[in-house]
């Protein structure tokens, strides 16, 4: 009778904490587990931080095989909504043990669909974006991913604020959105898809209603999730399966709430920049009169490419008079949309850096290196994002400065700091302070989307606790953030220090207004005689042609061929020796291409 009323009171106090829980999500899951086989979904995340969105397999416990943590199988793909060029992998083996990848991606998995696959076989897991293979485990872990497992899809807020981000209910809604999701059964030397042709459709789902005979929603919670699984956030609209993480009082798919101010941050003498809770519409966003700020007048507004920041131009910004910043009659893009009547936000302010910049990652200050933080979206202007501080005493050899090798960051993601835009030297500074053998800890390191240190062996290269400096020269930034991305191949990506130097002689003006995309503008004036203006906008560094051509395709004139800053560009097309007639000109850059059509008439 003990045993009872003891489980008895268990049962309720879980029902109490459930109910708790203000915060609502929803999980998709298959009826049926699959032993192996090719996983794939066109899917488009929320963008929001504190809110994870997913497409996994998991092993809940089979009639004749009960879960249990030490039998642990589950192969993930996780997209944090606090990184914009990130998806995280990961494969969670016996007793609950992570093998984690961030990959780094060149798009914002908020903005777009894109394809995520799973392929597991019993040799290896394999995980492709788009139809690309990006990242391969295979070793001892993945002998163990033995059991067959169903293929989730699901939308919540971890309570981890180091691994999802920073919890703030302004973001609320938030939508994952699914176009369609299908299943590869493993089929070697008989498939017609995948890898070595070794899988064969078994199933597809495009998402037009609810199949009640392959999913069931999800319908509960668990630890270290502040959001409940509840079947109304599950919806079905225009072929589309949409995830809602909502308010416990507003569930579904539905939006009522206002865009939100989420941080207002001086970046430079002339520039603000405002990042909102959830996409807002461009006409209003752009609009100058939208934005006061006491003491200046609003020179230009952009809302830029996470269609969530809105850069300000301003003639300048008067901080001694505690300047007042408010919003009106900005639109989110829902329909009908909602909007701010008027809103005041407080200003941050990014302090201005002396270089070089050093930071003792994982360590406190010591010397002319600053101490380590953890990066808050809102509020930090540099810090690691994801991992934990770690220190050893042991003497480091190969540098004069022991105690900045024997501090780190173990695991981490992302280390960011707030810069002027212009061209930097990076130093990374490393030591292996754990493992004495090749190939135990390899990783990768992006530098502001470049990849630009490949499977680094700390130990292969200079031995066990012993100092490494890697050099990243001509780091171009032009958004005011340094972008550092650790991705492990084997083991836990590490940092025990930075160095930043300035190479920008004289600093780029930090309130140049960086567009948000490629345009390319209607030639003024049109017809022309015998000169015409060509406008064109750049979001990012690259390697930029401009060129004219006349109706049979022949290169008339180059206005154009070389490497840019991002920016806006005005180039004039002298014309006095070419005849009157039609004439195309066509923009090219990275991942952009756009002809048009002008006339010239003499």
């Amino acid at each position: 009778m003990k045993n009872k009323n003891f489980f008895l009171a268990v049962f309720i106090l879980c029902i109490q904490i459930y109910s708790l829980a203000q915060v609502r999500g929803a999980e998709y899951r298959t009826k049926d587990s699959y032993l192996y086989g090719r996983f794939e979904a066109s899917i488009k995340a929320p963008g929001k931080e504190g809110v994870l969105t997913s497409l996994f397999t998991y092993f809940d416990g089979l009639p004749n095989d009960p879960w249990s943590s030490s039998k642990w199988n589950e192969i993930d793909i996780e997209i944090m909504g606090r990184y914009n060029n990130d998806v995280q992998f990961n494969t969670i083996t016996l007793s609950q043990t992570n093998h984690v990848r961030h990959q780094f991606v060149n798009f914002d998995p908020a903005l777009d669909y894109h394809t995520y696959t799973i392929e597991w076989t019993p040799q290896y897991v394999a995980w492709f974006i788009d139809g690309v293979e990006v990242y391969r485990q295979t070793g001892d872990h993945i002998n163990t991913i033995t059991r067959a497992q169903k293929l989730m899809m699901n939308i919540w807020s971890p309570t981890n604020s180091n691994w999802a981000g920073v919890w703030n209910e302004a973001v609320l809604p938030a939508f994952g959105y699914y176009d369609w999701v299908a299943y590869y059964k493993y089929s070697p030397g008989a498939g017609n898809y995948g890898t070595n042709n070794n899988f064969t459709l078994d199933w597809r789902d495009d998402f037009n209603t609810f199949d009640d005979t392959r999913w069931e929603k999800g319908n509960h919670g668990f630890g270290g999730n502040r959001s409940d699984f509840v079947p109304e956030n599950i919806a079905f609209v225009n072929g589309k399966l949409i995830l809602c993480l909502t308010d416990k009082n507003a569930l579904g798919y539905t939006d009522n709430s206002a865009p939100k101010i989420i941080s207002a941050r001086v970046v430079a003498d002339n520039e603000l920049k405002a990042f909102f809770s959830e996409q807002i519409e461009r006409t209003t966003a752009e609009t100058n009169g939208n934005y006061i700020l006491t003491g200046s007048v609003i020179t230009n507004t952009t809302l830029l490419r996470d269609n969530r920041t809105v850069d300000i131009l301003v003639d300048k910004v008067d901080l001694n008079s505690n300047p007042n910043f408010i919003v009106r009659n900005i639109k989110d893009t829902w329909s009908p949309a909602n909007f701010i009547n008027l809103v005041a936000h407080s200003i941050i302010v990014t302090p201005k850096i002396n270089f070089p910049f050093k930071i003792n990652a994982g360590g406190n200050a010591y010397g002319d290196f600053y101490a380590d933080k953890e990066f808050v979206t809102d509020s930090s202007n540099y810090g690691f994002m994801e991992g934990v501080k770690g220190t050893v005493s042991d003497p480091i050899a190969n540098t004069n400065d022991d105690t900045i090798f024997q501090s780190e960051i173990n695991g981490l993601a992302k280390y960011v700091v707030r810069v002027p835009n212009g061209k930097y030297k990076i130093k990374l500074l490393f030591a292996e302070n754990y493992f004495s053998t090749i190939g135990k800890r390899v990783f990768d390191v992006y530098v502001q989307g470049n990849l630009v240190i490949d499977r680094l062996d700390i130990f292969k290269e200079v031995g066990a606790k012993s100092a490494l400096e890697k050099i990243i020269d001509n780091v171009e930034v032009n958004d005011n953030i340094l972008d550092i991305h650790f991705a492990a191949q084997i083991e836990r990506p590490l940092l025990n220090g930075i160095i930043i130097e300035s190479l920008t002689t004289s600093e780029v003006k930090v309130g140049t207004n960086i567009p948000n995309e490629f345009r390319l503008e209607q030639n003024f004036p049109n017809p022309f005689n015998p000169d015409t203006s060509i406008s064109y906008s750049l979001p990012n560094f690259g390697f930029v042609s401009l060129k004219v051509f006349n109706l049979l395709g022949s290169e008339v004139a180059t206005l154009v061929n070389e490497e840019q800053h991002a920016g806006q560009y005005v180039k004039t097309l002298h014309a006095e020796s070419l005849p009157s007639g039609v004439y195309f000109y066509t923009l090219q850059t990275d991942g952009f291409s756009q002809t048009k059509k002008m006339l010239l008439l003499k």
